[in-house]
């Protein structure tokens, strides 16, 4: 039997060119030779596509040196300011110009997914060779929550979008993808109210200033960053509210900034205990004209919640004989009380700085329960009245 011989990747594409067939980046390709296809040209392109092969495994394969005119040359031929450009160089730089538009809270955790999980894992690769499967090996070698993997995805891939909108890159390979790996429910929340006798003991534990700052967290829900952002232009005491405007953060370095959300933003109720530490705060800051709280080792605003938790916080709650939770349990606490009182969902969410109560309904809904034991007893009566007490199965005289 006759015939040509036949090569991987190797076939004739016409009388005057032979094709070959090869993986590139992830994509199959297909560039045309201008050989005759006799048996000797066949078996040199196949020597061609041999050359091909081991230049893409060696990563030194440069598609429009090797297929001049092709048209997928444009395609693979990474722009000028990607040559060379590792994902470290690239992310460690982006970052840097990054934190000049985002709040330092943000930067310090985009800062800190980049350092501890990205570079390491990915760092050396060519920003133009990063590929899906790249990063989907990083994420199932993270053993924290799914979570924790989707916030590391998520830096990630605003880098790579920058990259693509500065022409750096042709395409996002993560742009609409995620990962997660099945988790069993978790058993219980974060949420971990201060009782009524926790708190009582708590307070009696701290110094003035302190007692003061922290009856405020407990009756009005603030996170740590608004309240020690709190300015006296920002309460009124008359009308009972307080405007909520800024934040301060450790990584701010105590400077003010932007509230977490855009509901963030809101008037919220002085309850009367909120408002009796705050005529007791007025003797210590008020007369300094700006912040509500201060540190009163340095009689200077708080930094952040770092200082408050180690030098107030927890020698507090050691006095106190209390069980240990950080400092942002005070709006858990605060949630609580008010669901369990029976007040409004929807306005506990807005005092809160929720834009709605879905949050509320999702992580409080265990409290609401109790706010009214009593609940459907209304539609009950009114309905047993209006059919005249002959509810099925009720057994009657």
């Amino acid at each position: 039997m006759g015939g040509k011989r036949q090569y991987p990747g190797i076939r004739t594409g016409s009388d005057s060119t032979i094709e070959i067939d090869f993986r590139y980046r992830g994509e199959r390709c297909r560039e045309r030779l201008k050989f005759e296809p006799t048996p000797a040209n066949l078996k040199r392109a196949a020597q061609h596509r041999a050359a091909v092969l081991d230049a893409i495994a060696r990563g030194v394969f440069d598609y429009a040196a090797t297929f001049p005119g092709s048209k997928n040359a444009a395609r693979f031929t990474p722009a000028p300011l990607a040559a060379g450009l590792t994902l470290k160089k690239y992310i460690e730089a982006w970052i840097d110009s990054k934190a000049q538009t985002i709040k330092a809270s943000t930067a310090d955790g985009y800062r800190k997914a980049i350092k501890g999980r990205i570079v390491p894992d990915l760092g050396d690769i060519l920003l133009v060779d990063l590929k899906r499967g790249n990063v989907r090996k990083m994420c199932e070698g993270i053993t924290a929550s799914n979570k924790r993997i989707s916030n590391i995805l998520s830096v990630l891939r605003a880098a790579l979008t920058d990259a693509v909108d500065d022409e750096i890159l042709e395409h996002n390979c993560i742009r609409e993808w995620t990962f997660a790996r099945n988790e069993p429910p978790k058993e219980d929340d974060d949420i971990d109210p201060f009782t009524r006798d926790e708190q009582v003991a708590i307070l009696a534990a701290l110094p003035e200033q302190g007692r003061n700052l922290a009856q405020t967290a407990l009756w009005t829900g603030l996170r740590t960053s608004e309240l020690i952002a709190l300015q006296w232009n920002d309460i009124d005491l008359t009308r009972g509210e307080a405007t909520i405007r800024r934040a301060t953060t450790t990584a701010a370095k105590g400077r003010a900034e932007k509230t977490k959300t855009r509901s963030s933003k809101r008037t919220v109720k002085l309850l009367a205990p909120a408002r009796e530490a705050l005529e007791a705060q007025k003797a210590h800051t008020f007369l300094a004209g700006k912040h509500v709280f201060h540190n009163p080792r340095t009689d200077e605003p708080w930094q952040g919640d770092g200082p408050i938790r180690k030098t107030l916080w927890e020698p507090a709650l050691k006095r106190a004989g209390v069980r240990y939770r950080y400092p942002y349990q005070t709006r858990h606490t605060y949630a609580s009380m008010m669901l369990s009182a029976g007040e409004h969902p929807m306005w506990v969410a807005k005092q809160m700085g929720h834009a709605d109560w879905s949050m509320i309904r999702r992580r409080y809904g265990k409290f609401m329960a109790d706010a009214a034991p009593e609940a459907g007893n209304k539609a009950e009566a009114l309905f047993d009245s209006a059919a005249g007490n002959q509810t099925p199965n009720r057994k009657t005289g």
